[in-house]
C-alpha cells in the first residue's frame, strides 16, 4: 500500500477515533514513536477496546497482520498508549511520541502436544513461531512472527512518520517501560528499523561535540524570509540532498562545521541553502542564522 498523510491523518485509511487522547502535543512534537503489540485477538478487537472509554488507552493506529490500518487519534494528538515510561532523561513518553500498535498476541506458551497457544487461548502452528531471547531477559521464550505484510506495513508507516513530522527516537514499549511490558517482543526487528530510519538516516548527520544542547527542533525556527539569510553549519558533516528527505540523493560532499550558507527556504524541518554554488536541502537544526538556532 501506499502511505500518506495529510492534516495529521493517514489517507484512504479507515479513522475509528477514539476517546482516549489528550491535548494537542506542544510545539516541535511528537519527536519519538512507540512501537507496541496489541496483545489482543485481532485488529478489530483491539480497536474497538482502543476506543472504548472504559480501556483509558489508545495508540494512533493499529496495524493488522493482514498489513491494514486503522487510526484511532490524529497524529498532532497526544495518545494514551506509553503509561508510565522512562527512557534516557525523559518520562511519560506519552507527551513526546506517536504510538503504533501491531495485532499479535505476543508470548505463547507450549502445550503437552506440542503446539503454541496465547493466553487468550488461541493456537498457532510452529511455523508461525519464534524462539528467541527478549531484549530484557535471560532465557528464550516462543513469540508469534509478525507476518510479512504486516512488517512491511509498519517500515512504511515509520518512514512516513519520520519524513513528516522531526522523529528522532523509535522505541520499543519494552524499553521505555521494561519490568512492565514486553512488547513488541524479539519478534519485531526493532534495531532493524532504528537502523534503517534512525541511525543511517538520521546520525549521517554528525553533531559538532562543540554543541552544549541538543538543536532546537525545527518546528520552533522562526521562517526565514523571502530574502536569502546567512547561517552556519553546526554538524561535523551534515548531508547536503537533493530534496528535504533523508532518502534523497546527496548532491555535493557533506557540509562541514562552520561552513557559511545562505538559507533560502525551509520545508518541514529543512532549509534550502546555497553553498558553492551548490543548491541543496539540510536537516534545519544543524544551520545557525539570525533567526535560527
Amino acid at each position: 500500500m501506499t502511505i500518506s498523510i495529510a492534516n495529521h491523518r493517514l489517507v484512504d485509511v479507515p479513522f475509528n477515533e477514539s476517546p482516549n487522547h489528550g491535548a494537542a502535543f506542544a510545539t516541535g512534537l511528537p519527536d519519538a514513536l512507540i512501537i507496541h503489540f496489541t496483545a489482543g485477538g485481532s485488529a478489530q478487537s483491539s480497536v474497538n477496546w482502543l476506543c472504548n472509554p472504559q480501556a483509558k488507552a489508545s495508540a494512533h493506529v493499529v496495524v493488522g497482520r493482514d498489513g491494514a490500518i486503522t487510526q484511532l487519534v490524529a497524529f498532532d494528538t497526544i495518545a494514551w498508549h506509553a503509561g508510565a515510561s522512562s527512557y534516557g532523561e525523559r518520562s511519560g513518553y506519552n507527551r513526546y511520541s506517536i504510538g503504533i500498535e501491531l495485532d499479535n498476541p505476543g508470548r505463547l506458551s507450549r502445550t503437552a502436544a506440542g503446539g503454541f497457544v496465547s493466553y487468550l487461548g488461541t493456537t498457532y502452528p510452529a511455523e508461525q513461531v519464534i524462539h528467541a531471547v527478549h531484549r530484557n531477559e535471560q532465557t528464550a521464550t516462543d513469540w508469534l512472527a509478525y507476518t510479512e505484510a504486516q512488517l512491511a506495513t509498519a517500515f512504511e508507516l515509520c518512514t512516513v512518520l519520520c519524513h513528516t513530522y522531526l522523529i528522532r527516537e523509535i522505541l520499543g514499549h519494552e524499553e521505555i517501560a521494561p519490568g512492565r511490558k514486553v512488547d513488541p517482543g524479539p519478534a519485531f526487528p526493532l534495531d532493524k528499523l532504528r537502523q534503517l530510519l534512525i541511525v543511517r538516516g538520521r546520525d549521517a548527520d554528525e553533531p559538532s561535540p562543540a554543541l552544549t544542547s541538543p538543536p532546537t527542533p525545527a518546528a520552533t525556527i522562526t521562517a526565514i524570509p523571502a530574502a536569502s539569510a546567512r547561517g552556519y553549519v553546526l554538524a561535523n558533516k551534515l548531508n547536503f540532498r537533493a530534496l528535504p528527505r533523508v532518502d534523497a540523493t546527496k548532491i555535493a560532499a557533506p557540509l562541514t562545521s562552520g561552513t557559511l550558507v545562505d538559507v533560502l527556504d525551509q520545508q518541514s524541518g529543512w532549509y534550502q541553502v546555497r553553498s558553492n554554488n551548490n543548491v541543496g536541502w539540510v536537516k534545519a537544526e544543524y544551520i545557525k542564522t539570525a533567526t535560527g538556532p
